[in-house]
């Protein structure tokens, strides 16, 4: 099982990092190792600056290479919520080296998966998906904002890697990421839906 990320999919989240608009999707991978087990996600060691990133995620139900984008909504039948835990010092250093992140990007338990839906029950293009921390709301996004649609994502990724079935897309995280502290609680929601909760510790 693969997890492909896409950066900067949303402009307003690109532009609150100081990054460019892409005009191509910006790809990472994470190892399978980073999907958190269970509700507790623990600071590592290694950072002082961790961020959430919620996104929407893609489970991929049907593989193939070079799939053509009209073709791409074969591909998937399910959607959900996920955090991409992101190291954001060691991230901004590694950069500034000219260096990968996969550091900053694909430790163990930076992929919080939660449960998958029926693609059928929502408008793709106008999904609405929010973050809470603490109760107070930090993200609230929708799909209608992404720079690359669901479609453009596989038909760009599956030129490069062949898609298997269970592999997992990142879709992007829309403005307002931020640090996470010890004692915070992260919870999720889908059109109004709580889908995910999180504990920091």
């Amino acid at each position: 099982m693969k997890i492909i990320c896409i950066g900067r999919n949303y402009s307003e989240h690109a532009q609150e990092l100081g990054n460019e608009i892409p005009e191509s999707p910006v790809i990472f991978m994470k190892p399978d190792t980073a999907v958190l087990k269970g509700n507790d996600f623990y600071i590592p060691e290694f950072s002082n600056d961790v961020h959430y990133e919620l996104e929407v995620v893609l489970k991929i139900s049907k593989g193939g290479k070079y799939i053509q984008k009209e073709a791409a909504h074969k591909h998937y039948e399910e959607i959900g919520l996920g955090i991409d835990f992101t190291a954001r010092d060691l991230q901004s250093n590694l950069k500034s080296k000219g260096l990968p992140w996969e550091l900053a990007k694909g430790f163990d338990g930076s992929a919080v998966v939660g449960s998958f839906f029926k693609k059928e029950n929502y408008d793709l293009e106008n999904l609405q998906f929010s973050l809470l921390k603490n109760k107070d709301k930090v993200q609230d996004g929708n799909t209608k904002d992404m720079i690359f649609s669901f479609e453009d994502i596989i038909a760009f990724v599956s030129q490069y890697f062949t898609l298997r079935v269970g592999d997992l897309i990142f879709t992007g995280t829309p403005k307002g990421v931020g640090k996470v502290e010890e004692n915070d609680v992260l919870e999720a929601f889908l059109e109004g839906e709580k889908v995910l909760d999180i504990r920091i510790l």
